[in-house]
C-alpha cells in the first residue's frame, strides 16, 4: 500500500512533523527527511499492527493529489511550507492468517499473471499478485 505522508516544518528549528493522513494519529517528529521517512515507516507498521490486533480494517490509501488539495483548503496560509512523499508498506502481514483456496482462472490470464510476477519485484508470488489486485478493487 502506498501511503501519502506529509512533512511540515512548523518552526525554523529544523524539526519536521511527519504524518499520514490516511492513518489518523500516525505521526512522528524528525530532524531530517531521511530520518522522517524511516521513523514514519516504522510508525505506520506499528499503527497497522495495532489495527490488526483489534480486528480493524486496514485503511486504503487515498491518492496523494486528493490529500494535497484537502490540505491546501484546510491550511491556506501554510500549505506552501509542507511537502509530500509516498511510503510503500507491504500490508499483507496485517491482513490476518492466510488461507488456501481453490480458484479457477482462464489459462491465458494465469500466464499473464505469471509473466507480471516474474517481471516485477513488487510481487513475490502469484497469490501475492492476486491479493494485491483484490485489495485495489476492494478499496474502490
Amino acid at each position: 500500500m502506498k501511503y501519502a505522508i506529509i512533512f511540515v516544518s512548523a518552526k525554523n528549528d529544523g524539526v519536521y512533523q511527519v504524518s499520514v493522513p490516511d492513518l489518523p494519529g500516525c505521526a512522528t517528529n524528525a530532524d531530517s527527511i531521511d530520518l522522517g521517512l524511516e521513523k514514519i515507516s516504522q510508525s505506520i507498521k506499528s499503527h497497522l499492527a495495532i489495527l490488526a490486533e483489534y480486528g480493524e480494517k486496514i485503511p486504503s490509501a487515498l491518492n496523494i493529489d486528493k490529500h494535497r488539495q484537502q490540505y491546501t483548503i484546510e491550511h491556506p496560509h501554510t500549505h506552501s511550507q509542507a511537502f509530500w512523499a509516498i511510503v510503500d508498506i507491504d500490508i499483507t502481514a496485517y491482513l490476518g492468517k492466510s488461507h488456501k483456496i481453490n480458484v479457477t482462472l482462464p489459462e491465458l490470464l494465469i500466464k499473464q499473471i505469471d509473466e507480471q510476477v516474474s517481471k516485477s519485484s513488487a510481487y513475490k508470488t502469484r497469490s501475492g499478485f492476486i491479493a494485491s489486485a483484490c485489495l485495489v478493487e476492494l478499496g474502490k
